[in-house]
Parts: structure tokens; sequence; C-alpha cells
């Protein structure tokens, strides 16, 4: 059954983006998924979406490019005649360390990761105001929080995030919108399957309590949640998701 809402998730054609917005879409959100490039994905994300129940469309934009963004999300609005979940997932991670990371990379991240993140929060800002019930969810990750060797442009771009979720909380609670941050640990995505591989996995395995790498289902569930009417007295918080690495 369709609740009317309308949720935007970036970065939503495949991995973690496209499980969210194939649960938001169970749930009876009308989901807008975004991509860059891979039509085909974002496709087989709709289809998804669809199978489970939910309805929604494609929105090819990149975030990076503010006045795509601003474009796209007046699109959005006007169309569906609402805005209420804003999702930032859209991410780039170009593993490297300090002292052999391309300015490109660095900069690269950061268009996409954090400037990404805070085109579609102030594009979206004015239609979440008129929302019986506005969510934001950015999603971040546990090397925000904690770091990591070889990752200091995405560790950065992540920590960011957590300052800007921080901040809009306060700036936008007094109209009833909720803005968290999920910081997923080590998911089962392309991007991980490329990064972590044999004994480096195992031994990342041995660090994690819960003794297993996630599923992009497990953030899924948390972004769920903190959409819902359930976690309507919920902002500016970190949902850490990542079996117990960070505690």
């Amino acid at each position: 059954m369709a609740d009317g809402r309308v949720a935007l998730v970036t970065g939503a054609s495949r991995g973690i983006g496209r499980a969210i917005a194939t649960a938001l879409g169970a749930d009876g959100l009308f989901v807008v998924v975004n991509y860059t490039a891979n039509e085909a994905a974002a496709e087989e994300t709709l289809a998804a979406i669809k199978a489970a129940g939910g309805d929604g469309t494609l929105s090819k934009f990149d975030v990076a490019d503010a006045a795509q963004v601003d474009v796209a999300i007046k699109q959005i609005a006007t169309e569906r005649g609402r805005f209420d979940v804003l999702v930032n997932n859209a991410g780039v991670a170009i593993d490297q360390l300090l002292l052999r990371i391309k300015e490109d990379d660095w900069q690269r991240q950061i268009a996409v990761n954090l400037s990404g993140s805070f085109h579609c929060c102030r594009a979206a800002a004015r239609y979440l105001l008129k929302s019986p019930a506005g969510r934001v969810v950015n999603i971040s990750s546990v090397v925000g929080e904690q770091g990591n060797a070889g990752q200091v442009g995405y560790s950065a771009t992540k920590a960011g995030l957590i300052g800007l979720t921080k901040s809009m909380a306060r700036e936008l609670g007094s109209r009833g919108i909720t803005v968290n941050c999920v910081a997923p640990g080590f998911i089962e995505t392309d991007m991980t399957a490329a990064s972590v591989k044999g004994d480096a996995r195992a031994a990342l395995i041995k660090q994690i309590p819960l003794g297993r790498i996630g599923l992009p289902d497990d953030v899924a569930e948390a972004v769920r949640f903190l959409v819902s009417a359930k976690a309507s007295y919920v902002t500016g918080q970190v949902l850490r998701v990542n079996g117990g690495l960070l505690m």
C-alpha cells in the first residue's frame, strides 16, 4: 500500500543504494532512482522496486554538478507534487596513501561524496520544509569515524558528512525534519569486493565481533527505520551498521 511519500536515493543503481531504494519502495514510497551513467543497472533497481510491490522512476544526474542537482530535484518535486525523503548514498572511493594521492582524485572524492550530498540537501531543503515529515539520511562510513590507511580522501569526506548531518539537524529540527547519518562498516558490494580480498578479507572478518562482512540489506534496514514514523524523535545521530567493528 502506497504511503504517498516521495523519496530520492542517489547512487541507487547498485549495491547499498539499490538495497535502500528497494526497501523504501516495498514500504510504499515512490522512489526516484538516481544514477550517473549506468542506465541498465538503474533499470534493474527500478525493476526490483516494482517486484517488491513499489513504484518509482529514474533520474539521471551527477550529484557533483550543482546545476544538474537543482534542476533534477525541482523536477521531481514539481512532477510528484511533493518531496519527502532524501537519501544521500552516491559516493566514490579512490584508495591511495597520502604521499601518493593525486590532486584530481582528492578533489573528485570531495566533489561527489561531500559536495554532492551538500548540493542535494540544499536543493531539497525548500521542498522538505513543506513535507509533513521530512527525512534526510546521509550515508557515511565507519572510516569517517576511525580513519583508514590508504583512504585519506574517502575518510575525510565521510567524516565531513557527519558534520553536515549534525548542523542540518539543528537548522531544520524546528520544522519537524530529521537528519541522520548511517555509517556502514564493510559491506558486500562491488567496491569492497575489489579492494578486500584473500588474506586481507580474512583478517578483516577477525576484527568484526559478529564475524561476517555486512550485506546491503543490513544498511537498508537502518535507513528504512530512520525514514519511518518510528524514528520521528531521532535526529542528528550516527547509526553504526558495522557488526561491532567500531563501538
